[in-house]
C-alpha cells in the first residue's frame, strides 16, 4: 500500500472540542475524512477512528464504535463482503456512501457556491441554444424583431416626446439580451506518481477531494457538461467516478506525455466546441514510453528529451483548441520555468498553489469567461 502517514491533528480536533448531541453524526463526519484518506479501506479507517476515540473520548458506554459500525450497516453506508460459507470477513462502501463523499468534498471546497437553476455556462461563443437573460439593451441594426420589448420601447417614446401623440423611433427601441448556452467537455488529470506522498506530505488526498468535488459540481450545477477523469504515473488510464474515493498513488514516475495524449484522445471524441484539460501534478515529468514498449525514466533534474515531448503535446493541444490549465503543487524555480514554457506554448493557464487553495482556483478557472452576454 502506498500512502503517507496520517496525523490526527490534521483534522483540527482539540481536547476541548465539544461532543455533538448526536454521536453518530460526529463520528460520521470523521469517518468521511478517514475513509477518503485510506482510499476506501474500511478496516484502516475504523482503526484510525478508534485511535481518535482513545485520545478525544468521542464515545461512551451508551454509544460505542461497534454501535457506530452497526448504524453504518443498518443505514446502507457499508455492505458486508462475504467469503466462503457466506461468512462476513470485511465491509466495503456502498454507492450511497461514494455519493456522500463527493457531496462532502463539494461542500468543503465549493461550499460558498449558489446552485444554478439553469445548469449551463453562459458564453459569447458557440452553443446549442439561447435564453432571455432578463436584461435589455438598445436596439441595433440586424436584431430580430421578435426580441423587441414593446412596453419598454413605448415607454421610451412617450418620455422622449412628452405628449400623448408620439411616434416611435429607432432610438426608442430596446431588445432583450440573450445568452448562448454552451457545453464544456473537461478531462481532469490526476498525478498518482510516488512523489504525491513523499517527504511526509499527503498530496493525493486533497487532489482526490478536488476531483470528487469537481465531479459533483458538474453533475449538480452544470448537468449538460461532460467530465472524464484519468490518472497518470508510468502510463495513463481513465477511471470512473465511482473509483475516485479508492484512488491511491503507486511506485510510479510521472509520464505527463501519456496523460496528455490520453486526455486529447478522450476530448476528440466529443462533438462540442469547448474543451479543456485540468492537470493536477506536484512533480516534474520524468518518464516516457518508447515506441519499443520500453520506458525511459530520469528522475534527476529536467530531462530535455522528456521536456520536448511535453512541449509537443502542448502545441498539439493548442492546434486542437484544447486549453490546458496546470495546477502545480510545487514552487521549485526550475519546475515553474518548465510550466511557464509549457503554458506559453499552449496559451493555457498555470497556477502554483498550496493544497488549501487548490479547489477554489479550479472552480474559478472552470467558471471563468462563461458569463459574457452576446454582442460584448
Amino acid at each position: 500500500m502506498y500512502s503517507s502517514g496520517f496525523s490526527i491533528e490534521g483534522l483540527g480536533f482539540e481536547k476541548s472540542t465539544p461532543i455533538q448531541q448526536n454521536p453518530f453524526d460526529r463520528l460520521f463526519e470523521l469517518f468521511k475524512e478517514l475513509i477518503t484518506h485510506t482510499s476506501g479501506d474500511f478496516d484502516e479507517a475504523i482503526d484510525w477512528l478508534k485511535k481518535l476515540d482513545q485520545e478525544y473520548d468521542l464515545t461512551d458506554s451508551d454509544y460505542t464504535i461497534e454501535d457506530f459500525i452497526g448504524d453504518l450497516l443498518k443505514n446502507n453506508f457499508i455492505a458486508p463482503v462475504k467469503g466462503k460459507g457466506d461468512l462476513i470477513h470485511a465491509f466495503q462502501m456502498t454507492p450511497k456512501t461514494e455519493k456522500i463523499l463527493r457531496q462532502h468534498a463539494l461542500n468543503q471546497i465549493f461550499g460558498n457556491l449558489e446552485k444554478s437553476h439553469s445548469g449551463n455556462h453562459r458564453t459569447k461563443f458557440k452553443g446549442d441554444s439561447s435564453e432571455d437573460s432578463g436584461e435589455s439593451r438598445p436596439y441595433q441594426f440586424g436584431d430580430s424583431i421578435g426580441r423587441i420589448l414593446l412596453t419598454e420601447s413605448l415607454k421610451n417614446a412617450h418620455i422622449r416626446s412628452g405628449h400623448p401623440s408620439f411616434d416611435i423611433r429607432q432610438e426608442d427601441l430596446v431588445v432583450s439580451e440573450d445568452f448562448f448556452f454552451t457545453q464544456m467537455s473537461t478531462v481532469l488529470m490526476i498525478d498518482i506518481s510516488h512523489s504525491m506522498i513523499l517527504y511526509g506530505e499527503d498530496r493525493i488526498t486533497p487532489a482526490k477531494k478536488v476531483a470528487m468535488a469537481l465531479a459533483e459540481l458538474i453533475k449538480t450545477r452544470y448537468p449538460k457538461d461532460h467530465l472524464e477523469i484519468l490518472v497518470f504515473g508510468n502510463d495513463a488510464w481513465p477511471i470512473e467516478l465511482k473509483d475516485l474515493p479508492y484512488l491511491r498513488v503507486g511506485p510510479y514516475h510521472t509520464n505527463t506525455v501519456a496523460g496528455l495524449q490520453l486526455a486529447m484522445e478522450l476530448l476528440q471524441k466529443r462533438k462540442n466546441t469547448n474543451k479543456q484539460i485540468f492537470m493536477i501534478t506536484d512533480g516534474k515529468p520524468s518518464c516516457l514510453k518508447l515506441a519499443q514498449g520500453h520506458y525511459y525514466k530520469n528522475s534527476v533534474g529536467l530531462d530535455d528529451q522528456i521536456l520536448q515531448k511535453c512541449y509537443q503535446k502542448a502545441i498539439e493541444a493548442k492546434r486542437l483548441k484544447i486549453r490546458i490549465t496546470t495546477f502545480m503543487i510545487a514552487t521549485d524555480p526550475y519546475l515553474r520555468k518548465f510550466i511557464q514554457q509549457f503554458t506559453q506554448l499552449n496559451k493555457g493557464k498555470a497556477f502554483y498553489t498550496g493544497l488549501d487553495q487548490l479547489g477554489k482556483m479550479i472552480f474559478e478557472d472552470y467558471d471563468a469567461n462563461r458569463k459574457t452576454s452576446l454582442g460584448t
